[in-house]
């Protein structure tokens, strides 16, 4: 059986951009594990038994990062599902964009995280690791950068 997880990848602006400028001002939050390999992940967790994804992701975000769905909002749109194996299991994974209402909100980590950083799009990336996680966080900024 396929295991299922939701979460957010949530960013934030720093101030208005350019049009020479148009994502430069864009920061995503990425969160380190307290085990495994101490990866770096947006927050996402389990679905549990009769929760729908984006209450899922809703709740998970708000479990891990402290950060409740008041202070940010979801963006119509962009919807990325990942499909990949963990310990042999099938895993997938639906992430939605989310923008922070206000980009200087602290986040307030559960144990399950030992760190946060807000990080450009390249470190971002490079700080994820994982070729599918790159993949959707570019996807997810190009999606960003197409509404300006």
């Amino acid at each position: 059986m396929t295991v299922r997880a939701c979460g957010l990848i949530i960013f934030r602006k720093l101030r208005e951009a350019s049009a020479a400028t148009v994502g430069s001002n864009i920061q995503y939050l990425l969160l380190q594990t307290s085990y495994g390999t101490h990866h770096w992940t947006p927050p996402k967790g389990h679905v549990d038994p009769g929760e729908e994804d984006l209450q899922t992701a809703l709740r998970e975000t708000q479990e891990e990062a402290g950060l409740d769905a008041s202070q940010f909002t979801v963006l119509e749109g962009f919807k990325k599902e990942l499909n990949y194996t963990v310990r042999n299991k099938p895993k997938t994974v639906v992430y939605w964009l989310a923008e922070m209402k206000d980009s200087s909100a602290e986040v307030k980590l559960s144990s399950e995280h030992r760190a946060f950083r807000w990080l450009a799009l390249e470190e971002a990336c490079e700080l994820s690791g994982f070729e599918d996680m790159q993949a959707t966080i570019r996807e997810a900024h190009q999606f960003l950068c197409s509404r300006v």
